[in-house]
């Protein structure tokens, strides 16, 4: 990893043209009509130029839950009470948790990261123990994080990356919907109105209160922001901070990073505001069941591999994309040609 302060806007690798060229040629060699593969034929070819092969690879897959506690969550933002963020930590711990049966499935390199769950946690085998503070502070009066510590997170994020062939993030913490809405509202200029949603099942009256609050909030922080890493240090959480340091340096090293549902999106949009290079890396796996999700994947022109009605978070969309993307590249490898098998184009 870079070492210097900034290290987060060093440019990531150029993609080679030459080798998306070979890989949309090869494609139309395959016994198939063109583009009957629909998207697995992009899937493919994207593949073909973040790994300079005609024949690339998904097998070697890093799956890591960035979990941290919300200030705001005080507030009676969520459903669910801030003593949940520590309760799941441990079940993803313990193997129980959607994420962590995908990940067994993918045969995935699995960790968790505490960068700032507010109950200690006991160190365990799968777990990065590295909290930056017993969560953030409530951004709906005060910046959530010093500039020392939003630093500090995406440091701890980009810490993470191993030498895989494909990168999610998941991420926890029971009050990240509401900073992820405050993020997009800051970031595309959008009320609270459009931004905040139901998160883990509010009713209408919660999700009233909840656009109230962090209307009030953008408000209050509005004539402090000069760019995205203001937004991030006065409404983002130590894990999606995280995850905007993890998706940096996973382009900065050439590994594609495979963006789960509606926080890791609102992250991903930081990190491309901080890093447009960023932004030829990333694939995005599927639309949330949250209502801004898809403003956010505009904003970024992208277009989602699956679309599931899923909420819930922790890397599980991406992670349920995985085999179609593994399907995808079997499907490029394995086909035959038109000329091997004798058929007439």
């Amino acid at each position: 990893m870079n070492t210097h302060a900034d290290w987060f806007y060093t440019d990531c690798p150029t993609i080679e043209q030459h080798w998306v060229d070979q890989g949309r040629s090869h494609q139309d060699t395959l016994t198939k009509p063109p583009g009957s593969l629909g998207r697995l034929e992009q899937i493919a070819i994207e593949f073909c130029g973040w790994q300079s092969t005609l024949s690339p690879e998904c097998e070697r897959v890093q799956i890591s839950v960035f979990a941290a506690d919300h200030g705001i969550a005080q507030q009676g933002v969520s459903a669910f009470p801030p003593a949940v963020t520590a309760q799941m930590v441990q079940n993803f711990l313990a193997g129980g948790a959607a994420i962590s049966v995908l990940s067994r499935h993918l045969n995935a390199e699995f960790h968790v990261v505490n960068c700032g769950v507010a109950t200690a946690l006991a160190d365990a085998p799968t777990l990065v123990n590295k909290p930056i503070a017993q969560g953030t502070q409530d951004f709906s009066f005060e910046p959530a994080m010093t500039e020392l510590q939003c630093h500090a997170a995406l440091a701890l994020g980009a810490q993470q990356i191993c030498n895989s062939q494909l990168f999610i993030g998941g991420e926890m913490g029971i009050g990240n919907t509401s900073a992820a809405s405050a993020i997009l509202s800051l970031l595309l200029n959008q009320p609270s109105g459009v931004t905040v949603g139901p998160g883990t099942g509010l009713q209408h009256e919660g999700i009233t209160h909840k656009q109230d609050l962090i209307g009030r909030a953008i408000e209050h922080h509005k004539p402090n922001i000069r760019g995205a890493l203001d937004v991030l240090r006065c409404v983002g959480g130590f894990e999606i901070a995280a995850l905007v340091g993890a998706y940096i340096q996973s382009a900065q090293r050439g590994i594609p990073v495979l963006v789960d549902g509606f926080i890791t999106t609102a992250a991903a949009l930081v990190a491309v505001r901080l890093n447009p290079s960023t932004r030829p890396w990333l694939m995005f796996s599927h639309q949330s069941a949250e209502p801004a999700h898809q403003l956010a994947l505009s904003a970024m022109d992208a277009v989602p591999i699956l679309s599931l009605e899923m909420r819930l978070g922790e890397g599980s969309g991406a992670a349920m994309a995985v085999p179609v993307i593994q399907n995808a590249l079997r499907l490029h490898n394995g086909m035959a040609t038109f000329q091997q098998a004798g058929v007439s184009q």
